[in-house]
């Protein structure tokens, strides 16, 4: 099943749903989120961005305990960036420290929900969470942001 629609068009449709069904989304449609995540541009294309599908009753459980906004969407994808693998710029003065990271996981992000929208999906992109908590609950390694 494709949808096929104009960009602009697209982009005005798509929002920031917080009332979600428990119907599961298919694996088909999964699918083609994740890979729109996989293939974006990213700097040097090091493709750091990594995916954590959250879906068992167990991670949901998890889930909760880290963000009260999870609006009982029936899955979360739980984007990072593998920290060992991002684009670094040792030439910048002002920014010492700097790395793609965050950069590119959001290019991932915005992609997924894009891909989400046209495949008539609704998504909404959460930021309230602690870090270490989340990387804690999940047993994620150092290196993962």
């Amino acid at each position: 099943m494709v949808y096929i629609m104009d960009f602009l068009e697209l982009a005005k449709r798509r929002y920031s749903e917080r009332f979600f069904d428990s119907r599961p989304i298919e694996q088909e449609r999964l699918d083609r989120i994740l890979e729109a995540g996989r293939v974006v541009p990213t700097a040097c294309n090091y493709q750091p961005q990594r995916f954590y599908v959250i879906r068992s009753k167990e991670a949901m459980g998890k889930l909760k305990t880290v963000t009260p906004f999870h609006y009982n969407a029936p899955m979360v994808i739980l984007v990072c960036y593998d920290a060992n693998t991002v684009w670094r710029n040792p030439g910048d003065r002002w920014y010492r420290n700097y790395n793609s990271g965050e950069q590119d996981a959001s290019i991932a992000a915005t992609t997924m929900m894009y891909e989400a929208e046209d495949l008539g999906i609704h998504t909404i992109w959460v930021r309230g969470f602690d870090s270490q908590t989340v990387a804690d609950t999940f047993g994620l390694p150092e290196n993962i942001i």
